[in-house]
C-alpha cells in the first residue's frame, strides 16, 4: 500500500507586492495560460459593483457572516480596508483544492501574506517588484483611479512594502509581463505550453 498523500497534495503560492505593481494583471495572464490553476476568491463585506458576480469575483457576505468566518477560523487572512469593508481569504476552498492535488494562487497584500505565513508556513511566497520606483509611480498615476492624496498614501505604503520584500521566498521583477509570467510558471512548477 502506498502513501498517496505525498503525491496528491497540491501547493499554495501567495503572490504579493505593492500597489500598482501589476499583481492582478499577472495573475489574470497566468490563469489564462494555465486554466488548471485555482485562484482563490476573497470574501468581502462590501456590496457588489455592477457586473460583479457572487462566487466568481468575490464571495459577498454580510458583516455577521464575516464575523462567523473569523470566529470559526474560517479565514486564512483578513483585513479591514479603508476603514469600512472587510476582505479575507476563505480557508476551506484553499484546503479542498490543495487536497485534490491542485495548485492554488492567492493574490493578496503584504499584511495578508504575513497572516498566511503564520497559518501555512509551507506555502510558497512570491513578491512582485516594479523595475524601478519611477515605473511604479507611473503605473499608479496612469491608471487614474485614485486622487493625488490617495496616490501619495499608496506610494508611502509601497515604500515600506518594498523594503520588506526579503521576507519572501522569491522576488520577481514585473517588467515585461511575458517574462514575468514565464518566471512564475517556473516557480509554480507548471508545464509550459508550446505556442
Amino acid at each position: 500500500m502506498t502513501d498517496s498523500s505525498s503525491t496528491s497534495t497540491g501547493s499554495l503560492t501567495v503572490i504579493s507586492g505593492p500597489t500598482a505593481v501589476g499583481k492582478g494583471t499577472v495573475v489574470q495572464r497566468l490563469r489564462a495560460e494555465h486554466p488548471e490553476l485555482v485562484v482563490s476568491i476573497s470574501a468581502t463585506t462590501r456590496p457588489a459593483r455592477p457586473g460583479e458576480r457572487h462566487g466568481h469575483d468575490y464571495w459577498f457576505v454580510t458583516d455577521d457572516e464575516f464575523d462567523q468566518l473569523i470566529a470559526s477560523d474560517g479565514l486564512l487572512e483578513w483585513a479591514s480596508v479603508h476603514g469600512s469593508a472587510r476582505y479575507g481569504t476563505p480557508r476551506r476552498p484553499v484546503q479542498d483544492a490543495t487536497s485534490e492535488g491542485r495548485t492554488v494562487l492567492l493574490e493578496i497584500d503584504l499584511q495578508g501574506a504575513r497572516q498566511v505565513r503564520q497559518a501555512l508556513p509551507n506555502a510558497q511566497f512570491i513578491f512582485l517588484t516594479p523595475p524601478s520606483w519611477e515605473e511604479l509611480v507611473r503605473r499608479l498615476t496612469d491608471r487614474d483611479t485614485e486622487t493625488p492624496e490617495q496616490q501619495a498614501r499608496r506610494l508611502e505604503t509601497a515604500r515600506v512594502e518594498l523594503a520588506d520584500a526579503q521576507e519572501f521566498d522569491h522576488v520577481v521583477v514585473n517588467g515585461q509581463i511575458e517574462e514575468t509570467v514565464t518566471e512564475l510558471v517556473g516557480l509554480l512548477g507548471l508545464c509550459t505550453h508550446s505556442t
